[in-house]
């Protein structure tokens, strides 16, 4: 299947978290809105991820990887540099 990097930016309580998720470049579930709304999945990972502090946003962590539980998730849009409507 031919993927592609999403740029995201999600918040929980605590921090926000700047990254890519993995879609497929095309057909289902190829739009942000359908990737994040299948009920099966409790966690997203988000590639090259950049973890800033809410509470002190002077500490930026920067990890390759990192797995975000659906259920601590505020709010997911997405990043600079993603393409209008969530399709390439």
């Amino acid at each position: 299947m031919d993927m592609r990097q999403e740029p995201v930016i999600v918040e929980t309580v605590r921090y926000r978290i700047e990254g890519e998720l993995t879609l497929p470049r095309e057909g289902y579930r190829s739009r942000l809105s359908d990737y994040v709304n299948q009920r099966d999945r409790d966690f997203f990972a988000v590639n090259g991820a950049k973890i800033t502090s809410l509470d002190r946003p002077e500490e930026i962590q920067e990890v390759p990887f990192v797995m975000v539980a659906r259920a601590h998730v505020l709010l997911l849009t997405p990043g600079p540099g993603a393409e209008p409507g969530g399709t390439p």
